[in-house]
């Protein structure tokens, strides 16, 4: 599988080898959505959220590093998603991200495979609310939703209900609560 390209003014930004993992796919996942600047500020919020609710949730550096990872490529389904069917509703987002995403970490030897593997598992079930088995997992879901939930213009309503059936985490509560003065 080739990923999917856009030429990008950018593409010759320079990556020293100071760049830390975050940043290097932060700049990769903007170079895979150029010209797409709301998909490139949503996934950069929802990467600062998780990580900050990883961070107060307290989760070991392995879960960390791969809420990390999972949370920065949560959306690469969409643009294949889009090209191949018109359309990007989650379910297709689900679908078609985790083999960009597995084709894209390939070039970054400190992503081992098993890492690899649970992002991937990750993005393929960033719209699935049943069955979480981790607190990655979780995470994801509600700092995705901490996002949505503004760019979406959603109801007080919808918000408390969704905060009542899916939010978990204190910090992901607590943050919720504060942004919509609950």
């Amino acid at each position: 599988m080739r990923l999917l390209r856009t030429v990008c003014p950018a593409e010759a930004l320079f990556l020293g080898e100071t760049v830390m993992l975050n940043e290097k796919l932060i700049i990769e996942m903007a170079k895979f959505n150029c010209g797409a600047p709301k998909r490139i500020q949503h996934f950069t919020k929802v990467y600062e959220y998780a990580h900050t609710i990883g961070v107060l949730e307290k989760l070991d550096e392995t879960t960390q590093k791969i809420l990390d990872i999972a949370s920065i490529m949560h959306d690469i389904g969409i643009r294949p998603s889009e090209e191949k069917y018109g359309r990007c509703d989650g379910k297709l987002q689900e679908q078609e991200g985790p083999a960009y995403a597995h084709e894209m970490m390939k070039s970054f030897p400190e992503i081992s495979p098993e890492e690899a593997e649970r992002v991937c598992f990750l993005i393929g079930h960033h719209h699935t609310y049943t069955g979480v088995d981790g607190l990655d997992w979780q995470i994801l879901l509600e700092a995705d939703f901490l996002v949505n939930a503004y760019e979406d213009g959603l109801s007080k309503e919808s918000i408390m209900t969704f905060r009542e059936k899916v939010f978990r985490t204190k910090t992901g509560i607590s943050l919720l609560d504060i942004m919509y003065g609950i």
